[in-house]
């Protein structure tokens, strides 16, 4: 039996919504962040040396990250149609955007979250200095790359319906966090109809409103 070690609000709920699509059974071990500091508890440094999730067993398998797991279980389910045949331009776009998705696309994510909370993690005196940082680094560096990366997919989903071409992807499941996230923090607009679109259709599959019943509150959803 498979077991996913799932951190409530993280990048693991896209393995959940894999296995739903595959119709696959597994196990979920729940893991909650600190409501204070919204890191990992420890618990899970049991699971994995770095405390991250998720955290995929399968026998005496045990993987980690996400894109690596989408790959495992994609292996082992050579059937499930959610990756384009080998040779083809789907399967090199598929390619490019499973790897996209943990690489350029979550650097200024990550970027965004770690200034927009940096001024209440310092001691109070340095709180008026920490908000200038944040301030200039989101309107010179973090913004402007969000707004490049947003446009970037706009565009790429001008191609064609989903990620990697005309079918539903698993490339379309990696692609679901960074989307997400984006949207959550600097929103969609009238200029981005197909991001917005791509959100109300992943949101609206049953294998995804499956994974969240497994997974709990998902605040991206």
């Amino acid at each position: 039996m498979i077991t996913v070690h799932h951190l409530n609000d993280s990048r693991s709920q896209r393995v959940l919504w894999l296995l739903e699509e595959l119709g696959a059974p597994y196990e979920v071990k729940r893991y909650q962040r600190d409501a204070r500091t919204r890191l990992a508890p420890p618990e899970l440094r049991a699971i994995h040396p770095l405390g991250k999730s998720p955290v995929l067993d399968d026998g005496d398998a045990r993987l980690a990250e996400t894109g690596a797991i989408i790959e495992y279980l994609l292996e082992t389910h050579p059937a499930s149609g959610l990756r384009p045949a080998a040779g083809t331009e789907a399967a090199r776009r598929f390619t490019y955007w499973l790897h996209y998705a943990e690489g350029s696309a979550m650097t200024p994510l990550l970027l965004k979250l770690i200034f927009t909370v940096l001024p209440d993690r310092v001691p109070f005196l340095a709180r008026g200095v920490a908000k200038g940082i944040s301030k200039a680094m989101n309107a010179n560096m973090i913004d402007p790359q969000l707004t490049a990366h947003t446009a970037y997919w706009e565009a790429e989903l001008t191609r064609s319906a989903w990620f990697a071409g005309d079918a539903f992807s698993a490339a379309d499941i990696m692609m679901s966090f960074p989307v997400e996230a984006a949207g959550s923090r600097v929103g969609y607009g009238a200029d981005k109809p197909r991001l917005k679109a791509f959100l109300e259709t992943i949101h609206a599959r049953p294998a995804y409103q499956r994974a969240l019943e497994r997974g709990g509150p998902y605040s991206y959803a």
